[in-house]
């Protein structure tokens, strides 16, 4: 399956989200996208750390899976549910 995997920043005071990285890749099934999207956060050049990581269906529209990234370290751990 083809999913769009995308890492965000979050501003607490008004829940505003900025995106700051986007890969679209093809996936077996959903936990072949989480286990991608553990790496990407780890290898993935993108100007800031993200606060977290949004998994949708190939069009973007469909949010299959969503996690808070506590901090850099905890993604060595894969993200929280």
């Amino acid at each position: 399956m083809k999913v769009v995997i995308q890492f965000y920043r979050t501003r607490v005071a008004d829940d505003a989200h900025a995106v700051v990285g986007r890969e679209t890749v093809d996936a077996a099934d959903l936990d072949a996208a989480i286990e991608i999207a553990r790496l990407l956060a780890r290898t993935l050049n993108m100007p800031q750390w993200p606060d977290a990581v949004a998994i949708a269906d190939a069009e973007g529209a469909t949010a299959v899976y969503s996690s808070v990234i506590a901090a850099q370290g905890d993604m060595d751990k894969g993200p929280a549910s």
